[in-house]
């Protein structure tokens, strides 16, 4: 009996859809109260992170400049040097014989030339009495010539053998950081090796390093005016450290390279941070933060918009009606806001909220909208 009911219940209400159909008249679909969004133009500023390589203001590798055997290591690894300061030496003993080969052969070389001078002195007093010719002359003269070029090459030769005696002490061009220590006592080193002794990292001040695309750095020659003035009145720019910590000091953007490089499409920029606690290192890695601010950019919250098919649309009130419209956006805070770079102008008002479950031509009637960020 009840199964009888619901069939007649049926019948009835497709019988009343058929009438209505051929009668020509569709179902009025309600008006629906929904939080609608006046676009206004405000400045935005926002923070991009790019991933950065941290690096000393110079890493110097230590090279020797002669050959022989490490005798004595004067550093530690991650000791901190000062400029001059003795970090290696290499055996001393066959320089130091060289050295004092080359001072006696300066002193035999400056007695020769001394026998020389006065034998020519001699020969010209001779001279202008006629006692001795003028080949006579000539010859002790070229003599004293030859013996003067002898005790100068014998001093150059000293000089090359003081100096190489010295280059036995490895000494450090700069303050700053010891790094590893790959070769140890009784290690066999030269000029010619391809690992050198150690590095020495100045690492007072850190430069970090890193890349933004083309448009990225369209946009801020458009805020500045111009590279220069980017680089002159930029604010300062905060690290993140690689444990997700923000590093105590802030820092400021030195350079910004004038080449795009065509395989990446990006260019290298390059700022400087202070490094007074040491906190950073030479090979370290991080982000940089870096603040832009957009002039009365559209602003809109990332939930007033739905994408398909890899588009980004919101749902603009026109004449009381929902109408799908497509935007060109910047996503910023994480994607919780987007920059409408196109598709949306003051005065246009959106649906603020429900737009997934929105449909085209919805009759929309407005109620007080949220409030539209600012910053």
């Amino acid at each position: 009996m009840m199964k009888k009911m619901f069939d007649a219940k049926q019948l009835l209400f497709i019988l009343c859809c058929t009438l209505l159909a051929s009668c020509g008249e569709a179902p009025v679909m309600p008006e629906t109260t929904y939080a609608c969004l006046a676009i206004e133009n405000s400045d935005k500023t926002v923070t991009n992170e790019y991933s950065a390589t941290i690096k000393g203001r110079q890493d110097i590798a230590i090279m020797p400049q002669v050959g022989g055997t490490l005798t004595k290591l004067c550093v530690k690894e991650g000791e901190k040097v000062k400029k001059g300061q003795v970090m290696f030496i290499i055996d001393q003993v066959p320089y130091k014989a060289a050295y004092e080969t080359a001072k006696a052969n300066v002193e035999a070389a400056t007695a020769a030339y001394e026998t020389a001078n006065l034998n020519y002195e001699s020969r010209q007093e001779l001279y202008k009495e006629n006692v001795v010719s003028e080949f006579d002359l000539k010859t002790a003269k070229n003599s004293m010539l030859a013996a003067k070029a002898q005790l100068s090459q014998a001093k150059a030769q000293m000089l090359n053998a003081e100096n190489s005696l010295s280059y036995t002490e490895v000494k450090s061009p700069a303050d700053g950081v010891v790094g590893t220590l790959p070769y140890r006592v009784g290690a066999l080193v030269g000029p010619s090796m391809m690992q050198p002794l150690t590095t020495v990292s100045d690492n007072s001040d850190m430069y970090v390093y890193f890349s933004m695309t083309e448009n990225q750095l369209l946009a801020m020659v458009r805020e500045y005016g111009s590279k220069e003035n980017a680089l002159k009145n930029m604010p300062e720019i905060d690290l993140k450290l690689n444990d997700k910590s923000i590093y105590n000091q802030k820092g400021k953007i030195e350079t910004i390279s004038g080449v795009i490089d065509p395989t990446t499409g990006t260019v290298s920029l390059r700022a400087i941070f202070p490094n007074k606690d040491g906190l950073l290192h030479s090979g370290g890695a991080g982000s940089v933060m870096v603040p832009v601010t957009y002039k009365d950019a559209v602003v809109i919250p990332q939930n007033t918009s739905y994408e398909l098919q890899h588009m980004t649309f919101v749902y603009k009130v026109v004449d009381g009606k929902a109408v799908a419209n497509p935007i060109q956006v910047l996503r910023v805070d994480g994607g919780k806001e987007y920059i409408v770079e196109m598709g949306l102008y003051p005065g246009d008002t959106i649906v603020a909220e429900g737009v997934a479950l929105l449909r085209e031509g919805t009759p929309i009637k407005p109620k007080q909208a949220p409030a539209q960020p600012t910053k």
